[in-house]
């Protein structure tokens, strides 16, 4: 077919369809004539050791390329592979931003296994352009700012090179705390190419400083304004304060109160960014909550402002706009992407607009797939199924979890999407229960075999994928922990597992936020069952032989470890019953496993606890445990803040990091157990006071599916 007509500068991604001629997703080329009906003629680039040449190219459809600028091409072009350029391209805000960086932007880039914030310094020009038809690639030259990044040597070293997928996030120059400390890794050296340093900033970048022309002008009136009282400022709320050179800093505030020796009211705040001589939220010597070192701020609430980044302008008031780039095309993405590493999790996830956006009730629904998607590795099987075998609605799934674990983010219209999918009307706009979203989570999206396999004392077994407590509060103490909560359950209701579960999910004593039988309880980081399993050797309580007889009224006995289950073996069972007190007890028999030895070590089954879901006020959030140290944890909210009204504004998910809840769990019971609420730091008072789910898993084991999925 002939060329329709001749195209000039011209550049597109391939996103879709399969490789024909050269071409296959993520490739750039250019577009040399377009051809009809809806058919393109492209040239491919390749990138060499010193250039970037066009090579033979070939016909492809116009729906599966998405339009690019020369600019974002050759940015483009420096991206090593072409999974990493399709990821950033997922992310058209992060894209467009870094389409846009100036000078002294300050960015945070992946460097050495970690993340480190730096100023663009240039825009580099990499290869050498041998023929006419030749692009250069561009990368960014980066500082990082650091004091400790100092150069002992008389001669400067080379400033590294950064691609644009290296760079996770974008601070323009209008809202960056300019002359803060950064802490971060040294940077190393690079192997540079043939470079071309570019003395100035290509103009698509003037927008951050026409927007900080306006924004400052826009903070002068409103601060000279008398008009408009002053907004109220609590606990939560979002806030810069000006210091006295000048510096803004952003932060949320963590606390508010009188300090010693001060008569008006002070607050406490978590910046954003390290700020050399602040805390890690303590004030002469006393601590009134925990955050990073360097990130905790002390002042009058006078000095508070509400940060001005979200708030709407009044009517009338024109609003810098920020360039728009063209929706990027949905496209399969073929690659699953792991749980998120330890070392990555903070730098990835911490912060405000992280983890899952919320929107209409959907609280249940972000952090019960923040729970147990996020990082935790005992769900991971069931996203590794081929694409072209599943639902749509599975596949919707596996974009939230592979968007989550790359960007740390999920726009809230994937998640109403997934919503819409799940086929119910009250799933779209209701608020559901968690373990009613769980079950068809697990049995109509993922097709999944119940999690656990209970067996009643009417010898019939049943399937559940999540456990309820069920129990007279009268059978516990005052401060029930979960393995108390779980054995009395089980042993009142004459219920055993069949199996060790994979994930156990256990369902707290309470009904919503209308009823909790318990004021608070106390977690359990590693959940013993080795006496809740059917048909499986068992420990006496005594001698520490194997069992055979347990016992239901020994359960609360106050001078046998109230809340511990009783098993004993023969000789003990007589001996602790023929107390006066436990006479009228009614001890069971239960089978042994043939060939088991009277003295044979019991080995112990043990579940970890990996994440909790916890509700106030009809708002679920969720704890998460991000890797193997004790400190490892992360509170997520998917709807911390608010930017605008009901109508048109939008819900502000944030995660922080809780190593204070880590720093708890490490106490010994008995101090766990004396611990006030009111006296914990405010995350693991409100864990203790508001639990609703504690999911826990078994490190040796692994979920499954089935081999045949339903229709």
């Amino acid at each position: 077919m002939e060329p329709k007509s001749a195209v000039k500068d011209k550049f597109f991604i391939v996103i879709r369809g399969k490789s024909r001629k050269g071409f296959s997703r993520g490739c750039i080329g250019r577009v040399e004539a377009e051809i009809q009906p809806g058919e393109l003629m492209g040239l491919l680039y390749s990138a060499g050791s010193n250039s970037v040449s066009p090579k033979s190219g070939g016909v492809l459809q116009r729906e599966d390329t998405y339009p690019l600028t020369c600019h974002q091409a050759q940015l483009l072009l420096y991206v090593s592979t072409a999974s990493k350029r399709l990821e950033l391209l997922c992310n058209p805000q992060l894209f467009s931003a870094i389409c846009e960086l100036t000078q002294g932007d300050l960015v945070v880039v992946k460097h050495k296994k970690g993340h480190s914030p730096g100023l663009v310094k240039n825009l580099m020009q990499i290869g050498r352009k041998e023929n006419k038809d030749d692009m250069y690639m561009l990368g960014f030259e980066v500082e990082f700012v650091d004091n400790d990044h100092k150069l002992t040597s008389q001669k400067p070293a080379p400033l590294p090179l950064f691609s644009a997928a290296d760079i996770v996030q974008v601070v323009p120059s209008y809202s960056a705390p300019l002359g803060l400390h950064w802490r971060d890794g040294q940077c190393g050296s690079l192997n540079r190419k043939a470079v071309t340093r570019i003395n100035s900033m290509p103009n698509i970048g003037s927008r951050a400083h026409r927007v900080r022309g306006n924004h400052t002008e826009q903070r002068a009136v409103s601060q000279h304004s008398g008009s408009s009282p002053p907004v109220p400022l609590e606990v939560g709320s979002m806030v810069e304060v000006v210091s006295n050179s000048g510096v803004t800093v952003y932060g949320v505030i963590r606390w508010l109160g009188v300090l010693p020796g001060k008569i008006e009211e002070w607050a406490g705040i978590e910046l954003d960014y390290d700020v050399n001589g602040c805390s890690d939220g303590k004030s002469g010597g006393k601590r009134y909550f925990t955050c990073k070192g360097n990130r905790a701020l002390f002042v009058p609430v006078t000095k508070c402002s509400p940060d001005s980044r979200f708030v709407f302008s009044s009517p009338g008031s024109e609003t810098p706009k920020p360039t728009e780039m063209p929706p990027v095309p949905p496209f399969e993405d073929c690659e699953d992407t792991p749980p998120i590493p330890e070392s990555e999790a903070l730098s990835l996830l911490v912060g405000k607009m992280k983890g899952i956006q919320g929107h209409i009730n959907s609280c249940y629904l972000d952090a019960t797939l923040f729970s147990l998607f996020s990082s935790s590795v005992t769900l991971d099987n069931i996203c590794q199924k081929p694409a072209d075998t599943e639902q749509p609605i599975t596949c919707t799934l596996r974009k939230i979890i592979n968007r989550l674990r790359r960007h740390g983010f999920v726009p809230a219209e994937c998640v109403m999407n997934f919503r819409k999918q799940l086929g119910c009307d009250t799933f779209q706009t209701d608020e559901k229960d968690p373990e009613e979203f769980i079950t068809v989570l697990f049995q109509k999206v993922l097709h999944m075999e119940p999690l656990l396999k209970l067996r009643s004392k009417r010898e019939t077994s049943q399937g559940a994928y999540t456990f309820q407590i069920f129990l007279e509060k009268e059978q516990m103490g005052h401060i029930p922990t979960v393995q108390q909560l779980l054995d009395t359950s089980c042993m009142s209701g004459d219920l055993k597992f069949e199996e060790v579960p994979s994930c156990l999910i256990v369902q707290m004593p309470r009904f919503g936020n209308a009823y909790k039988m318990f004021s608070h309880i106390i977690p359990t980081t590693e959940l013993d069952i080795t006496d809740l399993l059917y048909n499986s050797p068992r420990e006496c309580f005594v001698c520490g032989h194997v069992a055979q007889y347990e016992c239901v009224q020994c359960l609360s006995d106050r001078k046998l470890q109230p809340g511990r289950i009783k098993q004993y073996c023969t000789t003990c069972n007589a001996q602790v019953h023929s107390h006066h007190a436990r006479q009228g007890h009614s001890p069971k028999a239960f089978e042994v496993p043939p060939n088991v030895a009277s003295d044979a070590p019991v080995p112990r089954h043990k579940l970890q606890l990996f994440a909790v879901l916890c509700i106030q006020t009809s708002h679920y959030v969720s704890f998460v445990k991000y890797g193997s140290d004790a400190r490892s944890w992360l509170f997520f909210d998917s709807m911390a803040d608010r930017c605008g009204d009901n109508q048109s504004g939008y819900s502000i998910p944030k995660i922080q990091a809780c190593p204070e809840l880590g720093d708890f769990l490490t106490l010994q019971e008995e101090d766990l157990l004396r611990t006030s609420p009111s006296q914990a730091p405010e995350l693991v008072r409100r864990l203790l006071c508001d639990s609703y789910m504690f999911l826990y898993h078994n490190p040796a084991g692994s979920l499954s599916t089935p081999n045949h999925q339903e229709p």
